[in-house]
């Protein structure tokens, strides 16, 4: 997985030859045709930004929220680009950064001799990359009886996808090492703000020092430069933590002492409890995420479907481990039976396919699924409850309930 070549690691070499190759793995899959049949027209157009996006497969919420339907996500290993989700929380710059990527300029701070690099500098120090689900903090949301304020994601404001770049030890590293004091890790992202806002409504967040282990500054997604949509010229990645953490247009990476200022940080993406008029700094940080598996197929768009053999597909990923183990309850949790994995494993932080085969005879019935990481954590069955819906992991809200005929 890692490489000190500026050429493409073994990972990525792999990945990207099996999507060409025609007797391999499918990574890369289209939506299948009763997906398509199933998925009504958008009803709002995709922003310019994101106009290469599968327009049929993906919910437009706002110009920067825009999800892929249950129905499109498919048993796939790796998401393609088009159909990845789409969340900013501020407009994205200019689109003309994107047009000269190794010209981009990062300022590199806590660090013995900090200064500024360029995007071509950078590759000059070699790459990695990295297989890892990629989730909106709130994914999930609109599950919560309580509808917090903010975009009411079901699970398609996640994706699987492949970075490339140069791990931030080995730029910490190259720069003499991080301060003795740093205690997180802090990216600023590029955002212009508007005359006259607050300096503290800046997007930039700050993670865990010990998140660094396999974080990178990316410049590649899925073997292509990062597009306006998704952050590049340079995005922050990091591992196994909520999207927000994955900083965009990366301007700036700090080791610091100290949390950010900025308002994303401090008193927003905080785990509060529900009820409470607003997040306080001592309130939890929405960082790692917990294991979550959902299913994929059979869906209740298909309408009613034949009674007898099934095949229950779904996703799993534990978040900051791998997942050890899926089940599945074919009568909303009464009873579990193991799944088997199935397809590529690309690493602790990607998700895993998994499918059950199993007999059901006519009628409804309430298909759910939940994953036991290698720690031994089990997805929950209840969700967190809190103020603004933030990681929803409950695999009652995540059930489908199909009618076989």
């Amino acid at each position: 997985m890692r490489s000190s070549d500026p050429t493409p690691d073994p990972l990525r070499r792999s990945l990207l030859a099996a999507s060409a190759s025609a007797g391999a793995v499918v990574l890369f899959e289209p939506v299948s045709a009763w997906a398509q049949a199933a998925a009504p027209a958008a009803t709002r157009p995709l922003p310019p930004y994101a106009s290469f996006k599968d327009a049929g497969a993906m919910i437009v919420h706002s110009a920067n929220t825009i999800e892929l339907r249950r129905s499109a996500i498919g048993g796939v290993a790796v998401t393609p680009m088009s159909q990845l989700y789409v969340r900013n929380n501020l407009g994205p710059p200019d689109a003309a950064i994107v047009d000269q990527p190794d010209a981009w300029k990062v300022q590199i701070d806590g660090v013995r001799r900090p200064g500024t690099l360029t995007v071509r500098e950078l590759k000059a120090m070699g790459s990695e990359s990295v297989a890892m689900v990629l989730q909106c903090s709130g994914n999930g949301r609109g599950f919560f009886p309580s509808k917090p304020s903010g975009t009411p994601w079901q699970v398609g404001a996640a994706g699987c996808v492949i970075w490339t770049g140069v791990p931030v030890r080995t730029v910490a590293k190259a720069l003499g090492g991080m301060d003795r004091a740093a205690k997180f890790l802090t990216g600023t992202g590029g955002e212009v703000l508007p005359a006259g806002v607050d300096i503290k409504t800046r997007v930039e967040r700050s993670v865990p020092l010990e998140a660094m282990a396999d974080s990178l500054l990316a410049w590649e997604l899925n073997g292509q430069p990062i597009p306006l949509a998704h952050g590049g010229p340079l995005r922050l990645i990091v591992p196994g933590y909520t999207g927000v953490n994955s900083v965009k247009y990366l301007k700036r990476l700090a080791f610091t002492a100290e949390e950010s200022d900025a308002a994303i940080q401090k008193t927003r993406y905080r785990m509060t409890p529900a009820g409470e008029k607003s997040s306080r700094p001592g309130d939890p940080s929405v960082w790692g995420m917990g294991p979550k598996s959902f299913v994929t197929s059979p869906l209740p768009e298909q309408g009613r479907l034949p009674a007898g053999d099934t095949r229950i597909e779904g996703l799993a990923f534990g978040g900051l481990y791998a997942v050890a183990k899926v089940e599945v309850s074919t009568d909303g949790g009464a009873s579990w039976h193991t799944a088997r994995l199935v397809g590529p494993d690309l690493g602790r932080y990607a998700w895993r396919r998994f499918e059950l085969d199993a007999k059901l005879p006519p009628g409804p019935h309430t298909l759910t699924s939940r994953i036991t990481d290698v720690k031994g954590n089990v997805q929950p069955e209840h969700r967190d409850e809190n103020r603004s819906g933030y990681q929803n992991a409950s695999w009652r809200d995540h059930a489908v309930t199909v009618t076989l005929a």
